[in-house]
């Protein structure tokens, strides 16, 4: 048995047409505070998302708006860095175990979209708008004192850890 996701918006497939129209969904202050501990996020102040559904060739795509406001962690320091999510996304939606063919044309790329699987009959916009969100935040946020705390931990930059710095050291010497 499979958990509901915390910011769970079931879409069954025979419905698909009253989606077809943009749709808003926006997680409440509970779904985005769940959603924060999962994503091991400081803080998640706004989570909202419009999008429209349809259907190729029992492909389902769903186009539509992320919008984010959330806090991470900073790598070096922990503090809190803020972040804004604003993007836009194309998700395709796959039944998982279905035969795709091969030279099956797409209005787009799989290089352009992310793909899910889904059962068949549901699909739920609202952890596909969640995954969005994850991927597209910062990977590894730093904080504006992020540099000289590392320096102060004895970690090399870039630019200290190249293999060009060894030989620029040894010209410094003569």
């Amino acid at each position: 048995m499979t958990e509901t996701p915390e910011f769970s918006r079931p879409v069954r497939i025979d419905q698909l047409a009253r989606h077809a129209q943009p749709v808003t969904i926006t997680a409440d202050a509970a779904e985005r505070e769940a959603l924060a501990r999962r994503f091991h996020l400081l803080g998640l102040d706004r989570l909202e998302a419009d999008y429209a559904l349809s259907e190729d060739n029992g492909v389902i795509f769903a186009r539509g708006r992320v919008r984010a406001e959330l806090a991470q962690p900073c790598v070096a320091t922990g503090v809190a860095v803020p972040e804004k999510v604003d993007t836009d996304f194309v998700l395709r939606f796959v039944r998982e175990g279905a035969d795709q063919p091969e030279s099956e044309e797409l209005e787009l790329d799989a290089e352009d979209c992310d793909t899910i699987g889904f059962d068949g009959q549901i699909l739920d916009m609202g952890e596909a708008v969640a995954e969005t969100v994850a991927l597209a935040m910062t990977p590894y946020p730093r904080s504006p004192e992020a540099d000289s705390v590392l320096r102060d931990a004895g970690v090399l930059s870039e630019e200290q850890a190249s293999p060009f710095a060894a030989l620029l050291s040894l010209k410094d010497r003569k």
